[in-house]
């Protein structure tokens, strides 16, 4: 209650309204673009706590040791070991297996600079874990965020990607000159073997910000 009471208290001064409701099902992987500032973690934050929505997140295993392991933890943070076999994408979609609510929020730009390509970890982990990825956004040339839509990811990464491009269009960071292409490198990369038949260890290559 009082996360939420701070998060509605942040966006009434800001000037924010709040649009969407969060998806009626417990798991799911998260998205957040634009992402082209500084200013956008206080935002979701804020939005995060107006929804009660239970964001985890990753974080290298290392990050996870005495003394603030315990810290990290109750903020949400999920230990990733990168050599292991299976990979980081591997690892998330055991997290899926083993939960039956989980929230996981993925960078899909992975900067706050412009980029050529999204990175595709958010894809493969909800493909795997059989899991929608819901669409959330921050528009600041309208003042509006929130959360939009939850899409099943069929496997057909042109289609699925159209979808979230028509989602996002029109919609513009702090930085809109920071905005990158909404695009995955598997869509350009003709010696991908087909979608879920890639290996997990080139998974983690494509989806290397994890």
């Amino acid at each position: 209650m009082l996360k939420r009471l701070i998060g509605k208290a942040f966006l009434r001064v800001a000037g924010w309204k709040v649009d969407g409701d969060p998806p009626l099902v417990d798991r799911y992987v998260i998205i957040a673009a634009p992402h082209t500032s500084n200013w956008d973690m206080p935002f979701m934050l804020a939005f995060a706590f107006v929804y009660d929505v239970p964001v985890r997140w990753m974080g290298k295993h290392t990050l996870f040791e005495a003394p603030f392991g315990a810290f990290f933890r109750r903020l949400g943070g999920i230990p990733i070991i990168r050599h292991r076999p299976g990979g980081v994408v591997g690892q998330m979609i055991e997290e899926f297996e083993n939960n039956e609510s989980l929230v996981l929020m993925v960078p899909a730009e992975g900067t706050r600079s412009s980029v050529d390509y999204w990175k595709s970890g958010f894809y493969h982990i909800a493909r795997g874990a059989d899991v929608p990825v819901v669409l959330s956004y921050l528009d600041f040339s309208t003042k509006v965020g929130g959360i939009g839509p939850a899409l099943k990811m069929t496997g057909d990464i042109g289609a699925d990607m159209d979808k979230i491009r028509a989602f996002y269009a029109g919609k513009e960071g702090f930085r809109p000159e920071n905005a990158g292409a909404i695009r995955l490198r598997e869509e350009d990369v003709e010696d991908v073997v087909a979608h879920d038949a890639a290996q997990p260890e080139e998974l983690d290559r494509l989806a290397s910000n994890l």
